[in-house]
């Protein structure tokens, strides 16, 4: 399974892949972007299953990003991991097809919690 990880923060993007890893997400690879216009090209080029994406980064939002995909036609997998966490923000982020969402700090555990029922379809 191909994820892009999508987070301004290369510290971030490294502690997502690692934390997907310890999840037990199996045959995993990643691949990264630095903000949702990077994350575009990374889509276009790499083709991966789902995004995991930050929601705030510059030059485009997560947000942006999901909103982008959505109105091209493109249904991947999509959630965001952030630390944005206010109700409106959740419900912008479902009301636009996000499929998960996981709030920083997380764990191993929240991610299998938050993966386990979408990677199942």
């Amino acid at each position: 399974m191909k994820v892009l990880v999508v987070d301004d923060s290369k510290a971030m993007r490294m502690i997502v892949a690692r934390t997907l890893k310890q999840a037990g997400i199996s045959n995993l690879t990643t691949v990264e972007a630095s903000n949702g216009l990077e994350a575009l090209t990374v889509i276009a080029d790499h083709k991966p299953h789902a995004v995991l994406c930050d929601w705030n980064m510059p030059e485009m939002k997560g947000i942006d990003l999901l909103k982008k995909l959505r109105a091209d036609g493109n249904e991947i997998l999509f959630g965001f991991v952030t630390s944005e966490s206010s109700p409106e923000v959740r419900k912008e982020a479902e009301d636009a097809g996000a499929a998960f969402f996981i709030v920083k700090p997380f764990t191993p555990n929240a991610f299998e919690a938050a993966l386990t029922p979408v990677l199942a379809h």
